[in-house]
């Protein structure tokens, strides 16, 4: 396992809490970063952006149930910041990624973080930041 921390794309979370294929991957991950005790965050416009396609896709129960998850697996939830809100918007101004993946971007830069991910947007800017592909 690389050394950390890492910070999960809710591209990531997404697929562990739906179980969709693949999600093995993120879960064995999961156990190796609590064995290990290195650092795992998430961004809360990532925890928005989880909340709102849980709840559009599934519902109100099931967005709770994925509070509770993201909870329970002990992430740090990073603000965002002014400074992270400018980071963020001028990756959004060079790189063609969502404005929530800047978020994550800008995030794993500050915290020198490992990017958790599956979503091919990432490709676009893997020079700028290490990735752990899903």
């Amino acid at each position: 396992m690389r050394k950390g921390p890492f910070i999960f794309d809710s591209y990531a979370l997404l697929k562990l809490f739906q179980k969709e294929k693949g999600y093995e991957k993120i879960a064995h991950l999961l156990e190796d970063i609590k064995k290990a005790g290195v650092t795992k965050y998430i961004n809360a416009i990532n925890v928005g952006e989880i909340i709102y396609s849980t709840k559009r896709e599934f519902g109100n129960q099931k967005k709770i149930e994925v509070l509770a998850n993201i909870e329970r697996l002990n992430f740090i939830i990073l603000s965002a910041s002014n400074n992270l809100i400018f980071q963020a918007a001028e990756y959004k101004a060079q790189y063609s990624i969502s404005y929530a993946d800047c978020f994550v971007l800008a995030s794993a830069i500050e915290y020198k973080a490992i990017v958790v991910t599956g979503d091919p947007e990432f490709k676009k800017v893997e020079q700028l930041v290490e990735i752990f592909w899903i």
